[in-house]
C-alpha cells in the first residue's frame, strides 16, 4: 500500500503545482467511476486518448453480493471480485463482453488446479472500493489477497505494479485463451531467462451470443510482458491439466452452444516471484504480429522506464485533449460530470496501427497507413456515432476526423466494398441497423476533416446505396447482426420504403435509418459538387412520408410498419409498441427525422399540431417532465431514438422548451454517481449528446454542421480548435437557469435558436443572458426557425 500511495501523491502533487500556477486540470475534475453502473457500461482502467492498451479490471460475483455479474466494460459497481486485469476494453458497448483480453491476475495461493477448470473463487479475489482509486490514465486496488496492485498505460502499451503480501505465494497467472466472451485459439511462452511473457489470443465473437451463426473470430491480439524482478515458471494449462513447469500451452475456450465459453477449455500460464516481491511490469500489443508488440513496447516503455514516469505522461496527455474545452463556472459536481462525459467521448474509436505504421486489414492483409493519414483508427460503433460523437471529435480535432473518416474508407475496401455499421477491430460484426457510414462521413467533412479520400469515400458509399449486393439479400445474423450494409436494399429502392419481413431488425426503424443515410449520401454529394445526385437522395430521404399512416392513432399519425403489399402491418396500432422498432416505440421514432423537422410537422397537420404531440411526448398529465424511465409512449434521453427529439421545439417557435427538456435530462441523468449514465454510453455517444448539450449547442442534421441551440450550462466556456476558436459567456448560467433571454452573435444580437455552418467551421463569440424564468418570446418568429432540408421542389 506505501507505493501505491506514493504514486497518488505524485499525482496530487501535479494537481496541486498547476493549481499554484492559476492553471486547470481537468483531469483532476474526472471520475472514471460514472457510468459503471446504472447500465453505462463504462470501465475505470488506464488508458490514453483514443489509446489502443485499455489497461482495467475484470470483475466475477464472489459470494457476499447480490449483483450476479459484471457488466460488458468488465466492470460494474455493485460487483464485489477481480478476476483479472485485461489489457484492452470497450466503453458502454450493450452487448455483453468484447475484448478484456489476456486477463493476468495476481494470486497469493498455490496453482494446484487448471484455472480453466477450477470453481471461479479459486484465483479471484474480493476487493473493496475503499481500497480503490482511478483517474485518467492510472488505476489502483488493494485487493482482498492482499496484493496492492497499480495500472497505467500509454497508447500501446501497459505498466503494471504488484505488491505482494510477505508471507504468501506471489503467483502471476497468464489465463490468455478468457477474453471476456472467450477465444477460439490462445497461445502463450514463458522464458524466465529474459524475463518475459509473450502470446497471444484470437477472439471476436461480439453480440454472437444473438446470432447464432455469426459467432466467430476476427482477430489476434499478440503480447509481450516484461518485468524488472526475476521469476521461476510455475507451468501451463490446457483445458483440465495443469503442467508444472512447462513453458508453453495452446488452445481456446470456444464459444459454446449459447455464444459464451462453455467452461472447462482455455489455456494459460502462471509465473511465481519471491514472497513479498515489488514487480514492475511493461507489456506492449499488437493486432498484426509479436514483433510489432515488442516495437511498440520499445518505442513506448523501453527498458528503464518507470510507473511513475507512465503515469506523469498519461495526465499530461489527458489535459492536452481535456483542455480543448475549458469550462469556468458551475459546481464541483457539474465540472466532473462534463469532464468525464467528455473523457468517454475520447475513449474511442481506438488505435490501430502500430508505431511502425502497420495494421492488419478486414482481408487478413498487413496494411500501412499512408500519408496524409496518421493512424488507423477501429472500434466504430456507427449506430450510436453517427448522431454526435463523430461531430464533436472532429470539430475539436479535424486531423482525427480525417483519419477516422480515412480508416472507415480503409475498412470498407478490404472488406469487399462493404461499409459495416459496427467494427470491432477487423470484425465486420454488422450490429444494429441501417446504414450509419454516409452520415458519419458526411459529418466529419461538414466538421472540417477534409484530408481524406472523400471522392473515394463517396463513390464507395454511393455505389453501396444504389446497387444491391449478395450480403444486402442475405439474411445472415438477422435481425440484430444482418451482413449486409443496406440490409433489404432491393426493397428500398422498389417500394421505397422497408416492409416487415424485409432483411433488417424492423420495417419501421430500418426506413428512418435508411433515410437519414440517403441524406447523409445527398450532403457528400453536395460536398464534391454532383448536384444531381445531391437532389435525387434529398428525394429519398423523405421516402419516410410512405410509412407515415396519418390515421394511426386517435391523435393522429405515426411512422406505422407497412407489409410489403402496402398494407398497414396492423390495424391496431400501439404507439407503445417496439414491434419493427430498434430501441424504442412507435411514440419515439415519430420524431426521429432530424434532417427535415418541417416536413414533418406539416404531415402532423402544421406547426401547432405538432407542437401538441410534442407536449403529450414530453409533458406527463400532471405537468411534470418525461424525460426518461416514463414509458415508452414517452421520450427516454437516455438512449439513441429519442435524443434529437427535445431539440425540435426550436421548429415549434418553442426555444424555451428545448431549454427546459435538456436541462432536465442533464440533471436526471447524468450525475457524479457509478450510475450517472442512466443505459449504455455506446463508446461516447450519449457522453457527447451531454456535451453538446451543456455547451448549449446540438448537430441535429444528419452529415451537416448547422447547430441547433439550447443553453450552456456554464458561466464560460472556451473551445479551444485549431484556427478557429470558440467563446461562449452566459451571464446567469446555472443548472437551475436553463432559460435564455438574449443572445448576441460575433456581437449582434440574435434571436434565432440555431446556427449556420460557418460558424461551426469558422468559430466565434456567443453572448447570452439567462434566467431562472423562460422567456416565450425569445425565438418564436418564423423567419427565425431553423432550416428544414426536405426533398427538392
Amino acid at each position: 500500500m506505501r507505493i501505491l500511495i506514493a504514486v497518488t501523491t505524485s499525482f496530487l502533487a501535479l494537481a496541486a503545482a498547476s493549481a499554484e500556477s492559476g492553471a486547470v486540470q481537468p483531469a483532476s475534475e474526472v471520475n472514471p467511476f460514472i457510468g459503471t453502473a446504472n447500465g453505462g457500461n463504462t470501465y475505470p482502467g488506464a488508458t490514453l486518448p483514443l489509446g489502443m492498451v485499455a489497461f482495467s479490471p475484470e470483475e466475477t460475483p464472489l459470494p457476499g453480493r447480490s449483483y450476479p455479474i459484471a457488466a460488458p466494460g468488465g466492470y460494474e459497481w455493485r460487483s464485489n471480485g477481480i478476476r483479472g486485469f485485461s489489457l484492452t476494453h470497450l466503453s458502454g458497448t450493450g452487448c455483453l463482453g468484447a475484448s478484456g483480453d489476456v486477463p493476468i491476475m495476481p494470486v497469493t495461493v498455490p496453482v494446484e488446479r487448471s484455472p480453466s477448470t477450477a470453481p471461479f473463487t479459486t484465483y479471484s479475489s474480493l476487493f473493496s472500493h475503499d481500497h480503490e482509486a482511478a483517474s485518467p490514465g492510472w488505476y489502483q486496488v488493494t485487493l482482498g489477497n492482499g496484493v496492492a496492485v497499480a495500472l497505467s498505460a500509454t497508447l500501446r502499451t501497459g505498466y503494471a505494479r504488484f505488491a505482494y503480501p510477505k508471507d504468501t505465494p506471489a503467483n502471476l497467472l497468464f489465463p490468455v485463451s478468457d477474453s471476456e466472451v472467450g477465444s477460439s485459439d490462445a497461445t502463450v511462452q514463458i522464458d524466465p531467462t529474459r524475463r518475459e511473457v509473450t502470446g497471444s489470443v484470437t477472439s471476436g465473437n461480439f453480440c454472437g451470443y444473438v446470432a447464432p451463426d455469426r459467432r466467430e473470430s476476427y482477430y489476434t491480439l499478440h503480447f509481450v510482458a516484461k518485468f524488472d524482478r526475476p521469476f521461476t515458471a510455475g507451468g501451463t494449462w490446457h483445458n483440465g491439466e495443469l503442467h508444472k513447469g512447462i513453458l508453453e500451452a495452446q488452445g481456446g475456450t470456444g464459444y459454446g452452444d449459447r455464444g459464451f465459453p462453455p467452461g472447462g477449455d482455455g489455456s494459460g500460464a502462471w509465473i511465481r516471484f519471491a514472497p513479498g516481491t515489488q514487480v514492475n511490469m511493461r507489456v506492449g500489443i499488437s493486432y498484426v504480429s509479436l514483433a510489432n508488440a515488442r516495437a511498440n513496447l520499445a518505442a513506448e516503455s523501453p527498458e528503464g522506464t518507470t510507473l511513475e514516469a507512465v503515469h506523469e505522461a498519461a495526465v499530461n496527455a489527458w489535459n492536452k485533449k481535456l483542455e480543448e474545452i475549458a469550462v469556468t463556472g458551475g459546481t464541483k459536481d457539474e465540472r466532473t460530470v462534463f469532464y468525464t462525459a467528455l473523457y468517454h467521448v475520447l475513449l474511442e474509436p481506438n488505435l490501430y496501427s502500430d508505431v511502425n505504421r502497420q495494421y492488419l486489414g478486414f482481408d487478413g492483409k498487413v496494411h500501412r497507413v499512408a500519408a496524409p493519414q496518421q493512424a488507423q483508427y477501429a472500434n466504430f460503433s456507427g449506430w450510436d456515432v453517427y448522431r454526435s460523437q463523430v461531430q464533436l471529435l472532429t470539430w475539436l480535432d479535424p486531423r482525427l476526423g480525417a483519419d477516422i473518416a480515412q480508416s472507415l474508407l480503409n475498412q470498407a475496401n478490404q472488406n469487399g466494398g462493404t461499409w459495416d455499421r459496427w467494427t470491432h477491430l477487423t470484425g465486420a460484426t454488422s450490429v444494429m441497423n441501417g446504414d450509419p457510414s454516409a452520415p458519419a462521413i458526411a459529418a466529419i467533412y461538414a466538421f472540417g476533416g477534409h484530408d481524406f479520400d472523400v471522392k473515394d469515400a463517396y463513390a464507395s458509399l454511393l455505389k453501396a446505396a444504389t446497387m444491391p449486393t449478395e450480403k444486402d439479400l442475405s439474411r445472415k445474423g438477422c435481425p440484430v447482426l444482418c451482413v449486409g450494409e443496406r440490409p433489404g436494399l432491393n426493397d428500398w429502392l422498389t417500394l421505397h420504403y422497408m416492409p416487415v419481413g424485409a432483411p433488417g431488425w424492423g420495417s419501421a426503424a430500418d426506413t428512418l435509418e435508411l433515410a437519414a443515410a440517403d441524406f447523409g449520401v445527398a450532403q457528400l454529394a453536395r460536398d464534391v459538387g454532383d448536384t444531381a445526385v445531391e437532389r435525387r437522395f434529398l428525394a429519398r430521404a423523405g421516402w419516410w412520408r410512405n410509412l407515415f399512416n396519418p390515421n394511426a392513432a386517435p391523435e393522429g399519425g405515426y411512422i406505422q410498419p407497412r407489409n410489403a403489399d402496402g398494407s398497414w402491418k396492423s390495424v391496431d396500432f400501439s404507439v407503445e409498441d417496439d414491434d419493427n422498432y430498434v430501441e424504442g416505440s412507435g411514440a419515439q421514432y415519430l420524431w426521429m427525422i432530424p434532417f427535415d423537422p418541417a416536413g414533418l410537422f406539416a404531415e402532423l397537420g402544421g406547426t401547432k399540431k405538432a407542437t401538441q404531440r410534442l407536449d403529450r411526448f414530453f409533458y406527463k398529465p400532471d405537468g411534470s417532465l418525461a424525460v426518461t424511465k416514463a414509458g415508452d409512449a414517452h421520450a427516454e434521453l437516455d438512449n439513441e431514438p429519442s435524443i434529437a427529439s427535445p431539440w425540435l421545439y426550436d421548429f415549434a417557435g418553442e426555444p424555451w422548451k428545448t431549454q427546459e427538456l435538456v436541462r432536465a435530462a442533464m440533471k436526471r441523468i447524468w450525475t457524479n454517481t457509478p450510475d450517472g449514465i442512466s443505459g449504455n454510453d455506446d463508446l461516447g455517444e450519449m457522453s457527447s449528446w451531454y456535451v453538446w448539450a451543456a455547451l448549449g449547442m446540438y448537430p441535429l442534421y444528419p452529415g451537416r454542421a448547422e447547430f441547433v441551440l439550447g443553453s450552456p450550462l456554464f458561466e464560460r466556456v472556451v473551445v479551444d480548435r485549431p484556427g478557429a476558436r470558440v467563446t461562449i459567456d452566459a451571464k446567469g448560467a446555472a443548472m437551475d437557469a436553463p432559460y435564455v433571454t438574449g443572445l448576441s452573435v460575433n456581437g449582434r444580437p440574435s434571436t434565432k435558436p440555431w446556427l449556420p455552418e460557418s460558424f461551426a467551421r469558422r468559430g466565434g463569440n456567443l453572448s447570452y443572458t439567462m434566467s431562472r424564468t423562460a422567456d416565450p418570446s425569445w425565438g418564436i418568429a418564423p423567419q427565425d426557425t431553423p432550416p428544414s432540408f426536405g426533398p427538392p421542389n
